[in-house]
């Protein structure tokens, strides 16, 4: 008996629609910001003072996307930006042939500037995004980089939200860079409070 054993990426569908949103977005010369944290970190509230700050300098869209409920998408609507609502029928994730599909509805021409607000921290799925930024709040804990790497190995940027509760919560700075660097060393990290 002769073994043929076969190995395929499931991935590989996504990579490709993944791939060919970015040659667009670049021919058009569009950005597309893929935001991922757990529930809480200030995902929605980072992205609300962005919008602030960019008011008049560029067109903002903004995909939400949840497994269920439309209040981000308000939430970011009434702060300025366009915004279009993805619910994920149960999945905890968003993957390119969402994005795609986000994008197909929301219109592309008035944008310049498009955050994906993505659901969780799935980091297992290419969005098509030509950066990946995570969110770590400073309540969630400086353990988080060892208990989920894989979305601090995609990132180019690590956001560490509610810097103003430093002194309440047992958070080690130098320990999380350590951690992120460990398994980033191209990680750029930053110190907010939204």
């Amino acid at each position: 008996m002769k073994i043929l054993e076969l190995k395929q990426n499931i991935f590989k569908e996504n990579e490709v629609t993944a791939d060919k949103i970015r040659d667009e977005f670049k021919k058009q010369k569009k950005l597309m910001i893929n935001v991922m944290s757990s529930p809480g970190s200030g995902k929605t509230t980072t992205l609300l003072r962005t919008i602030e700050r960019l008011q008049g300098i560029t067109r903002i869209g903004v995909m939400e996307c949840d497994i269920d409920a439309s209040v981000d998408a308000v939430t970011i609507e009434n702060g300025g930006a366009k915004a279009i609502q993805l619910h994920t029928g149960g999945m905890c994730h968003m993957d390119a042939t969402m994005t795609q599909q986000g994008l197909n509805e929301m219109g592309m021409d008035d944008v310049d500037l498009i955050f994906i607000e993505n659901v969780g921290c799935p980091a297992e799925f290419d969005t098509g995004a030509s950066i990946n930024i995570t969110i770590l709040s400073v309540p969630e804990g400086d353990d988080k980089p060892a208990k989920y790497p894989l979305v601090y190995t995609v990132s180019d940027v690590v956001l560490i939200n509610k810097i103003d509760t430093l002194p309440v919560f047992d958070f080690n700075k130098e320990l999380v860079e350590q951690r992120i660097h460990e398994l980033n060393p191209n990680a750029q990290i930053f110190y907010i409070s939204s």
